[in-house]
């Protein structure tokens, strides 16, 4: 009857410990993008891949050739283009908003870009990367708006420090590719090596899943090291603990109270607080 008891208890305190010793980890939510952005969310990245972040800009507004449809879903060409980076190399996302949402209709879209570049205008963006510093390789994507990088994407290099950090400009554009925007990229962030990047048309957008997966991969970057698992190896640890008990001994011991022969509540509180000894 000890024997069964003490058993009993060391299999709860197991499955107690395991339960404190498991992280669980926030997923990160892609957003889903219409032809409207205000009813949007953006998730901060929880860095799950450790190197690699594809951060991009997709403004659609009501004119076709801003947006392609991939298997029923209506998307952004720049945005598109970005999923396909992120699912290839492994990375988390980041999509970049105005504070104050743009205008989805095209003519006034247009003007408001030729607005701000006029004015060099820096608008506010909506969401911060807070772990920004732990990444490696930063994919950059953006439209090309009246030959230039929307304004926004000079408030995004304004507002990170890139240095010691490789930058891989993507674009998508009427006609124009990157126009000057690399070199301005690097003028932007001197400490920081600029790769050459990868400019398609809105035209061919569409059907260039294949020439974005090729390009991404010509990079060779290192993904993401795989983490240990770190719940298993409490786990394990624990399984060794309880081998390590002498159970058959304490219930030899006639004279002993069930409870004194099993392992305190004080240890057992102690290793669900602070994982191990």
């Amino acid at each position: 009857m000890k024997k069964i008891i003490s058993l009993f208890m060391v299999l709860t305190m197991v499955l107690s410990l395991a339960a404190c010793s498991t992280n669980q980890s926030p997923s990160e939510s892609t957003p889903e993008e219409s032809s409207s952005q205000t009813n949007e969310s953006t998730p901060t990245p929880s860095n799950t891949n450790g190197k690699n972040l594809v951060v991009y800009f997709s403004m659609p507004d009501n004119v076709d050739d801003s947006t392609v449809v991939i298997d029923g879903e209506t998307l952004g060409n720049t945005q598109y283009m970005a999923y396909v980076i992120q699912e290839t190399v492994g990375a988390d996302i980041f999509r970049i908003e105005p504070e104050t949402p743009y205008p989805t209709d095209h003519d006034e879209l247009v003007d408001l870009a030729s607005e701000e570049q006029s004015n060099n205008a820096r608008p506010a963006i909506k969401d911060t990367i807070e772990n920004f510093d732990t990444y490696e390789n930063i994919f950059v994507g953006y439209p090309n708006w009246w030959g230039d990088m929307p304004m926004i994407l000079y408030s995004f290099f304004d507002e990170y420090d890139f240095s010691g950090k490789t930058i891989i400009p993507f674009n998508t554009h009427g006609g124009s590719g990157f126009s000057g925007t690399i070199s301005t990229i690097k003028e932007l962030e001197p400490n920081a090596e600029v790769l050459d990047g990868k400019s398609i048309s809105r035209n061919d957008i569409q059907d260039a899943e294949q020439e974005i997966v090729d390009w991404v991969n010509s990079l060779d970057l290192k993904q993401a090291e795989e983490q240990p698992d770190s719940s298993a190896e409490a786990q394990q640890e624990i399984v060794d603990w309880v081998n390590s008990l002498d159970l058959k001994q304490a219930e030899e011991q006639p004279d002993s109270s069930a409870e004194a022969q099993q392992p305190t509540m004080g240890r057992f509180l102690y290793l669900c607080r602070f994982g191990y000894e």
